[in-house]
């Protein structure tokens, strides 16, 4: 909508039409979008809808999500939040084998059953993660090639050339998606 004393009444018209023609955006329409443009659309629409409930209030999520006393960067959060779908994933299982099999190769596996076990677990959870934070990007580029979600940086240097400068991602997902999941009252 726009207030006609701001705008010309041709450009009022033109957005009106336009959102006329649009027809409203529900779940089937969400998940057609996904189907037509992500690789990958259950796990875009599992990461759309995560993204919509961290950002239940507003609508953005990030740069940081507070989970009891820690502060954890908005893909580690989501990446943390899809791992259990990986858990009984063959490949998994596969890199466990694999990891133990470096740490006995490079002598730093505990002789204690226990301690071994932890460390092999702490090797594959960073793996799991470094390879699950692509994975997020991925969806969340192709969510934003949808028009689902919109994202932007905050942090240090955000509009330096060098795009790696300790910027946070911030996640939103747009308004006519926050009502078809049914979070954006």
């Amino acid at each position: 909508m726009f207030q006609h004393d701001l705008f010309p009444p041709e450009r009022c018209d033109e957005q009106a039409k336009r959102s006329a023609s649009r027809p409203l955006l529900d779940l089937p329409a969400i998940l057609e979008r996904l189907t037509a443009s992500c690789e990958r659309p259950r796990y875009s629409f599992m990461v759309l809808n995560l993204i919509a409930q961290a950002g239940a209030r507003s609508g953005s999520a990030g740069p940081h999500i507070h989970e009891g006393d820690t502060i954890i960067p908005i893909r580690d959060w989501l990446c943390d939040a899809l791992l259990p779908i990986a858990q009984h994933d063959p490949r998994r299982l596969d890199l466990s084998q694999k990891v133990r099999r470096e740490l006995e190769a490079e002598r730093v596996l505990p002789v204690d059953p226990e301690l071994a076990q932890r460390l092999v677990d702490e090797t594959v959870g960073e793996r799991l993660r470094r390879s699950g934070r692509t994975n997020v990007s991925r969806a969340v580029s192709e969510l934003v090639r949808a028009g689902l979600v919109a994202r932007h940086y905050q942090g240090y240097r955000v509009d330096h050339r060098n795009r790696g400068a300790k910027r946070q991602a911030v996640y939103t997902v747009v308004p006519e998606a926050r009502r078809a999941l049914g979070s954006g009252k």
